[in-house]
């Protein structure tokens, strides 16, 4: 028995009631043509957009008030682009969108959108159109604020009665780990310290909290009214933060009042500054007890230093002899594990054809030998005027204190691979001497480990370390693990921009 298959259903044309084409049969009865003459689906959605955009920081505004860093033809720009075409596109659907390739030059950004929407009697139609965006440029309320150097509303001045800007080197890398500078309007250097600007009160504040958390220091606000609405009761202040750091920096030589000396376990007066964080680090050179001084109890006893970097004199080792076995008098507080105490015979370089040498117990007897160089301080032949100095007894001041060892400046120059950043900021004139300070401070993060946990060091890739037999002098070097890659997204792995690498559907 055979079966006979039925012929295919095939679906029959009709004429299009308006030109009379043969078509599908459609619930309009109308060809795609005729019915494009009688309904237009793109009706009410503008075929030309305005977009702001800022020059200055290369943002476009997405209203109301929020600008968005945004690249050509990436995500981000079409979503913005299509936000401003939202309220017009309730009533069809959209299917599609992508850019349409304009000269980046032009101020023409060009999008092709595909949209559906139902018509006569239930027909889909479905239509293919292209929006221009002009970019129209408008500066924004950052760069405004930026531009108009005047406009802030709080200012923090943070100041240090010292001839060292040891401290600010530091605070400044404290102030980029934790990226607190993003906020300034301005951020201009004065001769005794730094100005940071802002456009709200609140994070002058913020950065005044901060200050007091990272240095040993002391505050004080005050405010100055600008304008007074009498209807609403508003008021316009601008406010300022002054803030001075305690004028004690590391390698200092400073003499403690006899009562604070006292409270920090029966210390010599005559102390060295090791290290200023949020306190200040102070080891007795003749018995390597160590104490630490807050903000707080500074300013209730304060004291000064009795030398300058630039008082520092050269000395050279003739004899050091470690100090064992050394007993400690009642009360006294920790001694420091990192340092050896030593007694050590010097002679100043600049008097090597005298028979003068000076006796003086020193805290670097893990780090001298015979014949090393050093800088200390000669109280023996200074004239120091210092009210606790002068009220102490004479056999109990030492006629030398030694501060650190030295090294040859240029090996350690030309073998550095390491790099610090830097703050964006107003410089009154930078001189020489600004330099050989900034140098002593690179260094003093080569020699103390505990200084470098609290600051980002990034590796220099530029700079090639030249190594050769007679650079090792032992003096310390940052390891490569403590270094930081910096970051750089500005390319690719192609070497392209990165900003191409983002491509839209």
């Amino acid at each position: 028995m055979e079966y006979m298959q039925a012929p295919a259903s095939s679906q029959g044309n009709i004429l299009c009631c308006e030109c009379g084409t043969p078509i599908a049969p459609n619930p309009a009865n109308m060809c795609v043509a005729c019915l494009r003459t009688h309904v237009d689906i793109t009706e009410g959605i503008p075929k030309q957009v305005s977009v702001h955009f800022c020059k200055q920081c290369e943002r476009y505004l997405q209203p109301p008030t929020t600008w968005m860093q945004c690249a050509l033809e990436s995500r981000e720009l079409l979503t913005l682009c299509l936000k401003k075409l939202k309220a017009s596109m309730t009533k069809v659907r959209l299917i599609d969108a992508g850019f349409v390739w304009t000269e980046p030059h032009s101020k023409r950004v060009k999008v092709k959108l595909t949209i559906q929407k139902e018509v006569m009697n239930g027909a889909i139609l479905q239509q293919v159109f292209v929006v221009e965006f002009v970019i129209q440029s408008q500066m924004c309320d950052d760069c405004h604020r930026i531009e108009a150097k005047d406009f802030w509303k709080a200012v923090v001045q943070v100041r240090q009665k010292t001839s060292h800007k040891k401290t600010f080197y530091y605070l400044e890398q404290m102030i980029l780990k934790h990226k607190l500078h993003q906020n300034t309007l301005r951020i201009k250097e004065t001769h005794d310290g730094i100005d940071f600007y802002y456009a709200l009160k609140q994070h002058g504040q913020k950065m005044m909290d901060f200050l007091q958390c990272t240095v040993p220091c002391r505050s004080k606000t005050s405010q100055r009214l600008i304008s007074h609405d009498i209807h609403t009761s508003t008021f316009n202040y601008k406010s300022t933060f002054s803030v001075e750091i305690v004028p004690i920096c590391k390698d200092n030589v400073v003499c403690l009042p006899p009562r604070l000396a006292q409270s920090l376990g029966n210390m010599s007066q005559i102390c060295v500054c090791i290290r200023v964080t949020s306190a200040i680090h102070l080891i007795d050179p003749r018995t390597l007890q160590i104490a630490e001084v807050d903000g707080n109890t500074y300013w209730r006893s304060p004291f000064h230093s009795l030398c300058s970097p630039r008082q520092l004199e050269e000395f050279i080792v003739m004899d050091i002899e470690t100090v064992r076995d050394q007993k400690q008098g009642a009360g006294a507080g920790m001694r420091s594990n990192k340092h050896v105490l030593a007694g050590v015979w010097v002679q100043k370089t600049s008097e090597m054809n005298t028979s003068q040498q000076y006796h003086c117990h020193t805290h670097l007897g893990h780090l001298l030998n015979h014949g090393d160089l050093v800088l200390g301080f000669d109280l023996a032949n200074s004239n120091v005027n210092d009210e606790f100095v002068n009220k102490m007894n004479p056999h109990h001041i030492p006629d030398v204190v030694l501060i650190k060892k030295r090294f040859d400046r240029s090996r350690r120059q030309r073998r550095r691979n390491w790099r610090l950043k830097e703050m964006e900021r107003e410089r009154e004139g930078m001189d020489t001497d600004d330099e050989r300070q900034y140098q002593d401070f690179l260094e003093d993060l080569e020699e103390d480990e505990a200084l470098r946990k609290n600051i980002n060091i990034f590796r220099d890739a530029s700079k090639i370390p030249v190594e050769s037999d007679t650079d090792d002098d032992g003096a310390p070097r940052v390891s490569l693990v403590e270094m930081l890659e910096d970051l750089n997204i500005s390319e690719d792995a192609t070497g392209g921009e990165g900003a191409d690498m983002i491509t839209t559907a």
